[in-house]
């Protein structure tokens, strides 16, 4: 029996499916924490960062909302609940209705009481940290919500 050339073997479908495979990999997805706190947010970034994982900040609602319409790396939000003028509820319920509404979000809360945290878990939130938050936690979430093992 001949060899069949290589080429011959392969559908256009198959080829197209060995060419994603073989592509190089997508650039990694960033994780966007916001907060009105600049200590807390540039030292999440900068533990996030210190792990290999790439961060951007927003200093509020408006400034992530920006930073998400711009950036489609952005893979993951991690924000506060406690912002002025505008609180995280409210960039949440935005970005639900977004395009960018299937995007997943972990809380990050120094007080909150019980009718707020039900609020937050019915936008579909990853989860709801409170602060101080575990760090070792904050790092398992953000890895299995990029997928990076």
């Amino acid at each position: 029996m001949d060899m069949v050339e290589h080429e011959d073997i392969l559908s256009d479908a198959e080829r197209e499916a060995l060419a994603v495979v073989t592509a190089p990999p997508a650039p990694a997805q960033q994780v966007l924490v916001v907060d009105d706190n600049a200590l807390s947010r540039e030292a999440l970034c900068l533990y996030l960062k210190s792990k290999g994982i790439e961060c951007v900040d927003a200093e509020g609602v408006a400034a992530a909302l920006r930073q998400l319409k711009r950036n489609p790396r952005i893979g993951l939000v991690i924000t506060d609940l406690r912002m002025a003028p505008t609180d995280g509820l409210e960039l949440i319920r935005r970005i639900r209705e977004s395009e960018r509404a299937a995007l997943s979000i972990i809380v990050v809360s120094g007080d909150t009481d019980v009718k707020e945290a039900v609020d937050v878990m019915h936008l579909g939130v990853v989860d709801f940290l409170l602060k101080p938050v575990d760090l070792g936690r904050v790092l398992e979430l953000v890895r299995k919500e990029l997928g990076i093992e």
